[in-house]
């Protein structure tokens, strides 16, 4: 083969490899992006909780100076409804269900969960979607707080994007969480 062959198929190779790469949807052309605003109601306490501690030290290990040493380690497992609304009652637009742990050691560190939880939805337009959340949530810090979306089913398939929570009011370990998400998604 001459050296114009050689130059011919190996232009021709370029340009076919450009048409492929621009006649191709990149993936952001392909991404949707949501976001979904939710209540979380998390239950410690009453005759039906939500969330149940799993694991944790005993409560002998409570010190005066250090009075997170009793919480500290603690495992919570939860099946949280998710609300339109800040009220219980109001409409179910899913389930959290996860699992937290408390992950600070003294009143040095900033309180924290580092939490694993998956957001199925049960109504609307995303009934039998998913996104699931993992990350630590530092639940003292006043403001918004930021967590991760690391995943998603069904039209969450491929899911990334952000959480910000905030906590709406806590009564004890009893606490409404608003949600607000932005997800990217194909």
């Amino acid at each position: 083969m001459g050296s114009t062959s050689k130059a011919m198929c190996l232009c021709f190779l370029v340009v076919a490899i450009l048409l492929a790469a621009y006649s191709s949807p990149t993936e952001a052309q392909n991404a949707n992006v949501s976001t979904l605003q939710f209540y979380l109601h998390d239950i410690v306490s009453g005759p039906n909780p939500t969330a149940v501690r799993v694991a944790g030290p005993p409560p002998s290990n409570a010190t005066s100076s250090n009075p997170l040493a009793s919480i500290f380690g603690s495992i919570y497992v939860f099946d949280d409804p998710l609300t339109a609304t800040p009220e219980l009652n109001s409409t179910l637009v899913g389930r959290a269900q996860g699992l937290y742990a408390a992950a600070a050691a003294s009143l040095n560190d900033e309180f924290a969960l580092q939490m694993t939880v998956t957001y199925a939805f049960v109504s609307g337009p995303y009934n039998g979607s998913s996104i699931t959340v993992a990350g630590r949530n530092p639940v003292m810090r006043d403001g918004p707080r930021e967590l991760p979306v690391v995943g998603g089913t069904g039209a969450f398939r491929l899911a990334r994007g952000y959480c910000l929570a905030k906590t709406y009011s806590m009564h004890g370990m009893d606490a409404v969480i608003g949600y607000n998400v932005t997800i990217i998604h194909y």
